[in-house]
Formats: C-alpha cells, structure tokens, sequence
C-alpha cells in the first residue's frame, strides 16, 4: 500500500504477539529478516497468531482474579452492618460446568495448606501467572504479589504489565484473515464473505476490494498521519469506509389507509353532534310521570357521554410502525474494515425479572423466564440479566443457579438451531413437527439430547424443597449434636433443653443469609440482609466457540458464551416501607447501574418470557433511530398463553393492546403497562429529553452531529452537582454512571439530521471487568435505608404512590416530554400467563382500578400536568384516572331498566319517534365506529364483544369496590381489602383450562349477582302485569324488557363463571337468590299496598299481584 504521506522517511512498526496477549512493537533492527524489506511489507504491521504452543494469556492476572473470585463469592450486606464476600466452592448441588459460573471448580492450588481452587479462563482451562506453570490460586497469587513478587514455583519476578507495552488499541482497524488450517473461522469475519463459487477463499477479490497487501496473520492499515509529521507514533485512523448506499432510516410509520382512518374520523364527529342534540333532546322532555326515574337516567347518560369522550378522542390518529433489522445489523454489527471482527456497536440492554414468593410464583416458570432471556438473540457480551428476588428465598437462589447451568447447554442449542421459543417449557409443549425448517442434520439427535436434559432440570427443580428441607435438618441436627456434646463436656444440666435455631442451609454447610423456613431474626420474609451473587460474571468480548464431543453436542460453530447474570434480593427491616414492586425495580436499577450500567433497561414479570429473540433488536431500531435520543421507552403488547378458546373474560385483552395502544402512539406514546418494556436509563432517571439546539454550545464544532459526553447538570441546569447525592443517593459510582448511560444510548450521528448522536464504533471497547468493591457498593444501594431523604420514588425511577407504579411512571417521562413508541411485532415479542378463573380475573381488576384512585386523588392527576404533555394525551391520562368512577353510574344504570319494569314507568314519557330516531341512529353509528375500529386495529368482532362484556362486569364489582375502597383511604384513611371467603377444587387435573370452572366467592361478585337476579325478576313481574292488565302498555314493557336483556347478556359470561363445570352453582347463588326475591316482595307490598275493592269496583277481574 502506498505512503500516504509520501514521505519515505515514516517508520515502520512491526508487532507480535506475546504468550501474555500483549503487542510488543518492534524496531525493523530488531526483526530477523532475511534480505531487504520491500515496500508491501513496510507499511503494514503484522499479528503473529496464536499457535497451540502460543495460547494468549492475559497479563493482568489479578484482574481476572479479581473477577473469578467476586463471581463464586456471595456478598451481604445493608443498615448498620458490613459487606461481606462470601466465597462459594459450591453454589448447587448438582456439578457445574460452565466457566462463567459461580462454583465452577478449577485445578487444586499446588501451594502447601491450601485448599483453593486455581482461576480459569473463558473456557474453563487452569490459567497460570508464570510461564512455568505453576498452579495458585488467587490469594496466594496476590499474597505472592505482595510480600515478595516471586513466583512460589520457579522463584523468578511474576511479569506486570509494565513489563509490556501497551496493546494496540482495537479501533486501530485490523482486519483478520483466515486461518491457514482453515478450521472455527469466525461467522460474522469479513473474510468469510469474500468467498468464490467453490467456497475457496478468494484473495485476489479481497485485496481489490480492500485495496490491501497480503500478509500472513492479521493485518492493520496504517493511520493516515503515520508519517509521523504530529508527533503521534501509534495505530490512529484506519481505513477508510466508503458507501454508495444512501441512509436509509431503522423505522418508519406507516399512516392507516384514508379509506379506513377518514370514515372513522367522520363518525366520531356525528356521533358527537347527535349525542348533543340527544341530551338537549332528553332535557327538554323529562316524563313528569317518573321523575326520578328520568332524572337518573339522564344524570347518568351525561357521564357516560363525558366517558365516551375520554376514551374515544384519542383514538383519532392511530398508526402503524416498520422496522429494518437488516439494516440495523448493517450499521452496527456488520465487519467493517474499521470494525473486521464484526464487534457491536448496539448499546447494553439488562433484563430485570421481578419475583417476590416461590409459593405462588413457581421457580420453574421464573427459571424458564430466565433461560429465554439469556437465549435472547443481541450480543452477549452487551447483555445483562437481573433477578429480584422480595423473598430472599434459598429456593430461587437455588433454582437460578440450576437455571444458569443448565443454559450451558439450553442457550448454544438454540443458536445452533434457531430455535423459537427460547423458553424450553413452551419449545417443548408445541404440537406439530418439530424439524419443520430445521437444516443440520444432527438437530433431532441434538434434541433428544436437549429434552432429556430438561426433564431432569425440572426434576432439581421441583425437588429442590425436599432437598432444602432435608439438607437442612440434617445440618441442624449436626448442630444440636455439637452442642449436647459441649453441654456435656462442660458438665451443664442435661434436663435443660437445648435452644437450636432452625436455620436453613445452602450447598456448601452455611447458613443462608436471606429468609428461613423457619424464621427468625434477621432471617424473616421483610427482615433479613440484602443479598447479590453475581451468578454468571460477564462474558468475554470475544466470541468463544464450543468444542466437539462425540457423546456430547457438536458446539463447535457456536458461539459458548453466557451473558452475564445477577441474584438480588435487597435488605428488608421492619419499620420501613419497602414499596414493593417499585421498591425492587429501583434496587434493581441502581445495582445495575454499578456492576453494568447497560443505557437500556427491560422489566418482564416472573410470568412473561421472550418468545421473539429477536424482540430487542427490533425495540431498539426506534433507539437507534433518528430522533430516538426523545424516546423514553419502548412498549410492547402484552400476549397470554393458556387463555380459553372463548376468552369468556377478555383476558388478551387486545381491545386495549391492539386499539387504545395503537392509537396512542400516533399521540405522544402508549402507556406503560407494568411488563414488556424497554427503558432508556436515562429518561427513568428524571432528565428531560435532550434540546440539541441547546446543548450544541458544548461542541467544539457546532455543525458536528456528535455531541460529547455531558454532565447531569448540562440535562438540568436547576440541579446544582452538590445536591447529586440528595437525588441519587451517595454513591459516587452510581453518579459517575449517570452521563456514560446517557451517552450510550444515543443514536449513530451517520446523518446531519442527527443532530444529538455519538460517534460510530464508540460502544465497540469491551467492558471493564467487575471488582470486588464494585460488587460491595451495588450492595450498599440496595440496602433499605439507601432511599432516606433522597428523591427515588418521588422523581427518580418508578414512582411510589400507587398499586399502578406503572402507568405512574409513564405519565411522569411523558409530563417532562418525553415520549413513547409501541412496537408491535410480525411474531409476539414477549409470552405470560394470565389468570383466567373469574374471581382472580375480578382481583386482577380490582387492583387495577384501585391504582386508578389513587392517581385520581394524588397530584399525579392529569388535570395537573405540564403543557409538554399533549391534549389527546392529557385526555389519555384522564381517562386511565376516571374511568373506574364510571362504576357507580353504570351500577345504576343496569338497575333502570328493572326499576322500570317494576314501576311501569320508562325514561321517556313515550316511547315516541324521535326517542326510537335519536337511538337507531346512535346504534348505528355504534356498530359503525366498531367495524371500523376492528378494520384498522385488527381486533376479530367476537373479541371486541367479549371486552363490552367484562367492561360491564368488572365496572359493576372490581371497580366499584375500587372506588368505595379510595374514598374510604382519602377520607378516613381506612384501607379495605376484598379477600377470598370460599374455595372450590377442580375435579380434573388434566384439563388445562380447569381453573376456568373453579368457583371461588368473593364479595365482589354481590353487585352483577343482584344486578342479574333483580333484572330476571323485574321481567318476569312486568310480563305478568302486563299480561293480566286491562290495559296493557306493552311499548314501556318491550322499552324496559329491551334494557334488561342487553344488561342481562352482559352479564352471560359472569353467569358462566358462577355456574362453573357442568353448571354446578354454589350454594351462596340460591341463598342469595331467595334473599333478593323476598327482598323486592316486601318492598314491592310497602310501596304499592293492595287496593282490593276499588280495583274491583273498577271493573277489575284481573290478576293482582300482592
């Protein structure tokens, strides 16, 4: 390659590569060549490969094992106590292969008296600090270090770092050739694509497409100033990339089609207008003959027309979005002669799974939750797994680490294989052929292997209680034996019992610091120490292929690595407000925010799995897109398996998901929905988005689209940087981490209309390894007194306040103007479970409701919001506030049409025909705007009515209580909780839907039950009245029958769900039916006594009903 400088003075620097892994740059003196150097060979510099007698070592020994010794130790700490490190030689029970494990074993340490383990390296294999060979461990090996700097074995200086000279940086642009045996080449090397028909490797093609020179190893471009005219001796510049492809955006909107959207739009106006001439209408004819009976049917329509409003004007611009994920790997992970080892650009996601009881949330769906995570098809090295565990239980502590081995097999199968879902439990249950698209020929052999696998990882699993308990006792009666012993020994009274604290016991004989089965101080559920294990330590930057077994599974093409993966349970004492799930997630934050401050965080319930691996890839075209830096956080529609086919309680729920979701985000963003979502760190922080008008006077150069890394105070020039700690907390590491996760999360600056980007090729370094004092301070943050006088939960994080954390903590992001972006994918980005017995359905919706109320009665209301929040978002906001009010109103409107029937009054004086007009033409248009709706939302018909259905059930139970239960906490500060009274069995374990037919009480089914049994007989009366009447008014009978059958068929599915299998109905349904009927009886006597003879001088032979 020709100077580029023209001057034929520039050195020359040749480099190799050491057994330590290091670069040693060379002087031309120094290399032993034979003849004269020619111009091809002077201006590059060459890699010697690695050989089977040069494996790389790394240099700094201590930092790995530093990093080996903080992922087996389990560290504790919290309020007024130490942080301790607990190193682990055994974290299972079961063995542990994988070398980012914790308890992974490695050789015997050959220092005498000592019984530690040597370190390992990403493969498992023994690493040894001296080149000759001598086994140590990590403490002896720094002990070593300190005292004399000799090595125990061949009593010469162990090498440090400044015995090498520094490593050439990576973003000098080498560009790595094959390798001459032609064997592991890496998938994503740019060599690979540089191949002719035959599979040949063809060299010519390369260098003319390159414009290199041939070499044998690795080699490196010179930098453009490298005739040295600076000063600067080194690997600066590179390559550079040219492109005749114009820039193409990650995401597009995709508007909805004018033949849909404009209809639509047309008829909310008329239904709008009508519905005010309707009312005006209904004022000005009241039926003097039941005043009351008028005056609550029009006080009530007026509600429901406000609450139609809510909820239909921010429909009024729906959208749909595209995505280009070939181009999203074209920009940041394709090899690049500025990138050649394909290395990701992409920014870190971590995954925060929440869990709080083992009992009611198995460990077996947590661990399968978990295994999809780290399956999840993004760069491993850039991904990190978070689990909270609320009740610090050695079951899940177990069960996750029985997860992370068993993903040394789970997580390479479905690379190799492409499999989907990653959830094992769900792959495994598909019905259908399995090898349906598959290619290698070894997949059914790999499969069989995989599924044997599984079922004996479910057997640990659920046997990991019995194997607790009798680990357990088995230590605690070894402990009650050592102290009889001592008793006896010290010749104390053997009639005085003996005192033994039931603890109980991890794998390795100590006592588990979290909560016991048998609970005692400072090992009780909301007492005990905060935990974290990092369980998997992070992965190398490098890609790490398998090796070939022939009785195990060929990995040898496939990428090995584990992302990383963190235990936490944070410290619970009594006396303070823990503020559950917020409270973890904000633990969850902070400690990731320190150990791998990924600038992308994505919360999933226990319950919820990938189902789509590529799901963050897709969520993070809109990131990485032009104008991404203002997005807050990325939603996904939530999906539930194990729904009936019927879907008799609207459990998908897709009306929402699909119509209300869809149309908000053609506003400002949909709302957060607690589960499925993508955070950007930094909105979730309490920074506004960034004004890069404002901000561009930090640039040197005011036309570059790269703006530097800022400080906090750049984002909010209120925020004086010695109130930090009055914000965050007082961990400096958490605050240094503030402006690197804001400068990761920026989009590529690959455009001049990215004004706010950062530079391409940033996020290619890997990361720092982790430290034991690093690991100690992401403990401290999750201790319970780290929150004190500080503004987590108020500004920071998920806000407190309400049983909706959720949509609480989206409306604040949106309030500051950020906004949101709902990303529907072709194959559903994420799977849970949803209750599908009726009365956890009513509970479900209950707490729902009551975090409406408390929004509504807190200054979170939308009424109260900043103008950066948008109308039709405000009306949004409002509507997720006031709808459960909307209960009383409706409770009282299903009761008109019986009081009707019973009074022989209707809402009109007559049944005339500008009331039958007003009507038809509001039905119509009805039915119009839901055909409509369900055109452009791709909801089916059935599904829609399936939601007016439980609108109406859930409106009359769970959301009136909701509301009875807010005003009595706002007035009195009482707190009610509607709980279970009665249960009932399923008979049949092998039906899949058996809890859709268990019929368990509660006393929110009371109001639909009266609702229901008052309407039945209200018909019935008013048909025996009007049949025996003299003059019979059948148009009020048909007018009020008409209501009642509507309310009536609302209520089928709740009708459904009391009856349960083969129409069983508990016997509450029959005492409370007769209750009610007796009931009216009496009050019908009390009001219309009987008129006996004038009725009859009347000319009266008709039927008389008491």
């Amino acid at each position: 390659m020709p100077n580029p400088g023209g001057d034929s003075g520039s050195r020359v620097k040749f480099a190799r590569r050491t057994s330590s892994g290091r670069y040693v740059s060379l002087s031309r003196e120094d290399m032993d060549m034979s003849g004269e150097l020619n111009n091809d060979y002077m201006n590059y510099t060459v890699h010697i490969p690695p050989t089977p007698d040069n494996q790389p070592m790394d240099s700094n020994v201590a930092t790995k094992a530093e990093e080996q010794y903080v992922s087996n130790s389990l560290f504790t700490g919290g309020f007024n106590s130490v942080t301790r490190a607990h190193l682990m030689d055994k974290v299972i029970d079961s063995d542990v292969n994988h070398p980012q494990m914790a308890g992974s074993r490695g050789s015997a340490c050959s220092m005498p008296a000592c019984d530690g383990k040597i370190m390992k390296d990403e493969r498992g294999r023994d690493i040894t600090p001296c080149e000759c060979r001598f086994k140590i461990c990590r403490d002896c090996f720094l002990d070593a270090q300190k005292e004399t700097g000799l090595c125990p074995g061949c009593k010469e200086p162990y090498k440090t770092a400044e015995d090498y000279e520094e490593e050439a940086e990576y973003s000098s642009g080498g560009l790595f050739l094959p390798a001459p045996d032609g064997k592991k080449r890496d998938g994503k090397n740019m060599s690979m694509m540089k191949r002719d028909q035959t599979g040949e490797f063809d060299h010519n093609k390369w260098l003319f497409e390159t414009q290199g020179t041939y070499g044998y190893g690795n080699a490196y471009w010179p930098p453009d100033e490298a005739s040295g005219n600076d000063g600067n001796e080194g690997f600066e510049g590179g390559m550079v990339e040219t492109s005749d492809k114009p820039w193409r955006p990650l995401s597009r909107e995709i508007p909805i089609p004018n033949s849909i959207i404009s209809p639509y739009r047309l008829l909310i106006a008329v239904r709008f207008i009508i519905m005010i001439f309707f009312l005006i209408w209904r004022l000005q004819h009241p039926n003097e003959d039941a005043i009351w009976l008028w005056f609550m049917s029009v006080v009530c329509e007026l509600w429901f027309f406000f609450s139609w409003i809510l909820d239909q004007v921010p429909k009024l611009r729906p959208i749909n979005r595209s995505i280009d994920l070939d181009l999203l790997y074209e920009k940041f992970d394709r090899p690049s002669p500025s990138n050649p080892t394909g290395r990701s650009d992409l920014p870190g996601v971590d995954f925060f799974v929440s869990t709080a009881d083992p009992e009611k949330e198995p460990p077996l769906t947590t661990a399968n939750t978990i295994l999809s995570i780290l399956a999840v098809d993004y760069p491993v090295e850039k991904i990190a797994c978070y689990v909270s565990d609320d009740g610090g239980a050695l079951l899940t502590f177990e069960a996750m680490a029985e997860a992370c081995s068993f993903a040394d097999l789970w997580v390479p199968f479905c690379k190799k294989h492409e499999i989907e879902p990653r959830n094992p439990d769900s792959y495994f249950s598909l019905k259908g052929d399995p090898t349906k698209n598959k290619k290698r020929s070894d997949f059914v052999k790999d499969r069989r292997r995989v599924k044997r696998e599984y079922d004996e990882f479910k057997v640990r699993i659920n046997g990991l209680p019995d194997s607790i308990r009798r680990r357990s006792e088995a230590f605690n009666a070894r402990e009650e034996m050592k102290m009889i012993k001592q008793k006896r020994e010290s010749g104390g009274d053997p009639l005085e019992p003996i005192k033994v604290k039931k603890a109980t016991w991890m794998a390795d004989g100590t006592h588990w610091p979290g909560t016991w089965t048998s609970p005692s101080a400072d090992h009780a559920k909301g007492d005990h120490a905060g935990i974290l294990q990092v369980m998997l330590k992070p992965p190398s930057s490098d890609i790490l292929l398998g090796e070939s077994d022939d009785n195990l599974i060929d990995f040898s093409d496939v990428d090995t690595r584990l992302p990383m993966f963190v235990y936490v349970s944070r410290e619970k004492r009594p006396g303070y407000d823990h503020n559950k799930k917020a409270g973890a997630m904000n633990c969850l934050v902070r400690a990731s925010a320190i150990l791998s401050n990924g600038p992308f965080m994505l919360n999933l319930d226990c319950d919820h799995y990938v189902y789509n691996c590529k799901a963050v890839r897709e969520g993070m075209c809109f990131m990485m897109d032009r104008g991404g830096e203002n997005i807050c956080y990325i939603q996904f529609p939530q999906r539930f398996e194990g729904i009936d086919p019927s879907d008799r309680y609207a459990n998908h729920n897709t009306v929402f998901f699909d119509g209300n979701m869809r149309a908000l985000d053609g506003v400002q963003g949909p709302v957060y929905v607690g589960t499925g979502t993508m955070f950007r760190r930094f909105a979730l922080y309490g920074f506004d988005p960034p004004d890069p008008d404002k901000l561009l006077h930090k640039e040197t150069d005011a036309t570059s689209p790269e703006t530097q890394p800022l400080n906090p105070m750049d984002f909010d020039p209120d925020l004086d940087p010695n109130l930090l700690p009055k914000r965050f907390g007082n961990s400096t590491m958490l605050v240094d981490s503030l402006p690197v996760a804001e400068f990761h999360a920026r989009p590529i600056a690959d455009h001049p209309a990215v004004k706010y980007g950062r530079p391409p090729g940033a996020l290619r370094p890997p990361r720092q390894p982790l430290d034991a004092t690093a690991v100690a301070e992401a403990v401290s943050v999750i201790s319970c007194w780290y929150e004190d006088k500080t503004e987590w939960g108020d500004r920071v994080g998920w806000i407190y306040g309400s049983v909706t954390e959720d949509v609480l903590s989206g409306y604040r992001m949106h309030n500051r103007g950020w906004r949101s972006v709902y990303c529907i994918t072709d194959r559903d980005a994420f799977r849970g479970s949803a209750p599908i017995n009726l009365t956890d359905r009513l509970h479900q919706v209950l707490r729902w409701a009551t975090g409406s109320v408390e929004i509504f009665f807190s200054r979170n209301n939308a009424f109260f919001a900043s103008k950066r929040l948008k109308f039709l978002q405000r009306l949004s906001y409002l509507n997720v506030a006031i709808y459960p009010f909307t209960s009383g109103f409706l409770v009282l409107y299903c009761f008109l049409p019986a009081l009707s029937l019973f009074s022989g009054q209707f809402i009109v004086q007559n049944v005339n025909v500008a009331f039958l007009s007003y009507l038809l033409v509001v039905t119509i248009c009805l039915i119009s705007l839901a055909l409509l709706e369900v055109k452009w939302s791709g909801v089916g018909l059935e599904q829609w009515w399936r939601n007016e259905q439980f609108w109406l059930i859930s409106g009359t139970s769970s959301h009136l209580a909701a509301v009875v239960q807010g005003l009595l906490k706002v007035i009195a500060g009482i707190e009610i909780s509607f709980t279970l009274t009665a249960k009932s069995a399923s008979e049949d374990d092998d039906d899949i839907y058996a809890d859709l037919y268990l019929v368990k009480w509660t006393s929110l089914m009371i109001p639909p039950i009266v609702i229901a049994m008052v309407n039945m007989i209200g018909i019935v009366v008013a048909l025996i009245r009007t049949v025996y009447s003299t003059t019979p008014s059948w148009s009020k009978f048909i007018g009020g029958a008409f209501f009642s059958f509507w309310v009536l068929a609302h209520l089928y599915p709740f009708a459904k769900g009391l009856m349960g299998r083969r129409a069983k109905t508990p016997t509450i349904v029959y005492v409370w039916s007769g209750l009610i009927a007796i009931t009216l009886s009496l009050l019908w006597v009390a009001v219309n006594p009987d008129a006996g003879p004038s009725n009859q001088a009347a000319g009266g032979d008709g039927f008389q009903f008491p």
